[in-house]
């Protein structure tokens, strides 16, 4: 019975119950089984099929042990070559031949081996339950396997709605089908009658066909299936609620394919459960061009600012604070490659001194690069690794200060997942799929290290500190404007966007409580965009999937758990000021405000000579003018022991010159002195 079983398809349902596809069974047709009820009767089977099928098939199918001894022994005769009667099989032979895969291996020994399994199937099987077997295994023609599948192949209808010709056709598929099947005996129809029924058979399999297989099961094709033997699928997907998704992302990549963007993807997961409600890999799966064939949910990309919120929280569990200060200013790294590194902003702007929260809100790149240097690469190398499972696609030693510039590829999926750590208050949970049937397991994550039972990331109170920090929507109108996509009715949301080098890649990952939705859009080749960025393109679909999402039964308007965060009342100069400013920002009760604030001023590069940096090289031209900026104003330069009357250097010849400054006592600098070497070559 287990590989009877085995033979109908499996069907993978949405969490609704509604078809996402019909898999092809082992023998690549496609099955659906009829049941027979409590008394063995099969009452969706018609029965003029049945009384039909018997005397057709098996005359005698009520009467013999499972076998028909007269058809027997006048095989064996005709085998012997007394007599020509050939020998046929019963319909219980028909149904053992069937499930252990003999109809092309009709030798003596299969045949015998046929004959001992179907009287055992008699012994212990009603006869109702053979006949309902015999019914779900037959083959109808076009990977059409049983009555209940060819029914609504051919018909459009289910088995008991069939009237007597339309049995009588299937019945006839039994014997040739290929040839003789409703679709392929209607081809050669000529009268008037008969066309139009080749026409309803054609309009019911183009249905049933594409019925077999909705949008979505292009996506969940790509992530695992149950490990254990089943049936039933029945995911958590909201097919509904997908395709309106696909809408949108069709429309809108329509709209930005004047800006170079052709693919995008949606993963929306149901909160706190870690539901998969809605995947979108392609704008249209049937489509062959524009990489549309490819799942983009699962491909590793540059995440650009979306790790951010990643380094922020382990500066907080650090010590740092959102009212921490750091300098945002040029600063020169060596990388692991000896080449320098210049950490820019995206708009290319120094703002002096500023909050983390300033920073995180402004999505500003230099003090991301501090704060992840604060945090220390290891540590940070641990934490996604160690903590959240994630799989770099090559070794994160050779990202190191780049992984704050946006240089770390990943899948949206995975993107997704890890975040939620931020609407779940720190906990990790596995990402459910599907459950099968008999089996509450499901599926987990599409990474192959993912937890199998939820863990504890961060503390609560400084994943608050985060999410505080993401919900406002004012710090930033810097960058993204006062009128944003990014702006929603509902104000229990937080958001992160990304832009990854030479805008290749547009992301938006928001959240309330109650669900996540993450964005990407781009090109499959990996080819730039017209100056998207993550606003602009991934943002524009975000903000219709959010609105829509709004209007479901999966929001709950949870508010964003933000208890326990105390506000700070702080003097201090913000975003270039020159003077001191009120700035109300957050905190944690019990903490040491002072110590907080200036903890990344005291492991930060105090040098006195910020500009130029020792080593820099520079070209020599006809007006070849350097600025020299230091820590304060108040400082003599000098070139090779030479003073400058100004804070510019203008050689005039190649070679190596000695920078130095002298700080004065104005500014508590007396006494400091710092030198430098550049080189200057032609």
């Amino acid at each position: 019975m287990a590989d009877y079983v085995q033979l109908e398809s499996v069907r993978v349902l949405d969490r609704q119950g509604r078809l996402i596809s019909l898999e092809p069974n082992a023998k690549g047709n496609y099955a659906t089984y009829i049941n027979a009820d409590n008394t063995g009767h099969t009452s969706n089977l018609p029965s003029s099929f049945v009384d039909q099928l018997i005397a057709q098939e098996d005359r005698l199918f009520y009467y013999h042990p499972g076998v028909n001894p007269w058809s027997l022994i006048g095989g064996v005769l005709n085998r012997i070559g007394i007599g020509s009667r050939t020998g046929s099989s019963t319909i219980t032979q028909q149904v053992v031949k069937i499930v252990l895969g003999n109809e092309t291996s009709r030798t003596p020994r299969n045949q015998i081996r046929e004959l001992f399994y179907a009287l055992a199937l008699d012994l212990f099987q009603s006869k109702h339950t053979i006949l309902t077997m015999y019914a779900n295994l037959a083959y109808f023609g076009n990977t059409a396997q049983g009555i209940d599948e060819a029914s609504r192949l051919y018909f459009g209808l289910s088995p008991e709605l069939l009237d007597s010709d339309q049995v009588a056709q299937l019945l006839a598929a039994l014997r040739a089908p290929n040839s003789a099947n409703p679709a392929a005996a209607a081809a050669t129809a000529t009268d008037t009658t008969d066309v139009d029924e080749r026409a309803d058979i054609q309009r019911a399999m183009a249905a049933h066909q594409r019925a077999r297989s909705q949008p979505v099961a292009f996506e969940l094709g790509s992530l695992s299936t149950c490990t254990q033997t089943t049936t039933t699928l029945t995911t958590t997907i909201d097919t509904t609620l997908n395709e309106r998704i696909r809408d949108i992302v069709t429309r809108t990549i329509n709209g930005l394919a004047v800006k170079d963007v052709h693919n995008a993807a949606v993963v929306v997961l149901k909160l706190p459960e870690n539901e998969l409600l809605a995947m979108i890999g392609s704008p249209d799966p049937e489509q062959q061009s524009d990489g549309y064939q490819i799942n983009m949910a699962l491909q590793p990309r540059a995440i650009g600012s979306t790790i951010k919120p990643f380094i922020y929280l382990n500066a907080f569990e650090k010590g740092a604070r959102p009212y921490t200060l750091v300098d945002d200013r040029e600063y020169k790294y060596i990388t692991a490659l000896g080449l320098p590194l210049y950490p820019k902003n995206f708009d290319y702007q120094y703002r002096g001194l500023v909050t983390l929260h300033y920073a995180l809100s402004n999505s500003l790149n230099v003090p991301a690069v501090k704060t992840l240097e604060f945090v220390g690469l290891e540590r940070f190398y641990h934490f996604l690794q160690s903590d959240l499972w994630f799989e770099p696609i090559q070794d994160l030693h050779q990202y190191q200060l780049g992984i704050a510039l946006g240089a770390l590829e990943m899948k949206l999926y995975d993107l997704a997942w890890f975040m939620t750590i931020f609407p779940n208050q720190g906990v990790l949970r596995p990402v459910h799929i599907a459950s099968c049937q008999n089996d509450t397991s499901g599926l987990t994550s599409h990474t192959s290290q993912a937890p199998d039972a939820p863990k504890r990331i961060a503390d609560p109170q400084y994943i608050a500190l985060v999410n505080a920090i993401l919900n406002d929507r004012i710090t930033g109108i810097e960058q993204f404007g006062l009128k944003s996509e990014l702006n929603l009715y509902q104000h229990n949301y937080a958001l992160k966007t990304g832009t990854s080098r030479d805008f290749r890649d547009s992301w938006v990952i928001g959240y309330t409580p109650d669900f996540l939705v993450g964005v990407w859009t781009g090109n499959a080749d990996n080819s730039p965009m017209e100056n998207v960025t993550g606003q602009q393109g991934a943002g524009l679909i975000w903000g219709q999937v959010m609105e829509l999402m709004f209007g479901t039964p999966y929001n709950k308007k949870t508010p964003l758990q933000l208890d326990g965060l105390t506000r700070t009342n702080s003097n201090t100069a913000t975003a270039g000021a020159s003077v001191s400013v009120s700035v109300i920002d957050i905190g944690l009760p019990g903490d040491d405000y002072a110590t907080a604030r200036d903890i990344m001023l005291k492991q930060d590069d105090q040098s006195l000579i910020l500009y130029p940096h020792d080593g820099d090289t520079f070209l020599l031209e006809p007006n070849t003018v350097i600025s020299l900026r230091a820590r304060t104003n108040s400082v003599q330069w000098l070139v090779n022991d030479k003073p400058l009357s100004t804070n510019e250097f203008r050689p005039t010849n190649t070679g190596s010159y000695t920078i130095e400054a002298l700080g004065s006592g104005e500014t508590g600098t007396q006494g400091e002195r710092q030198s430098i070497t550049i080189h200057i070559r032609d």
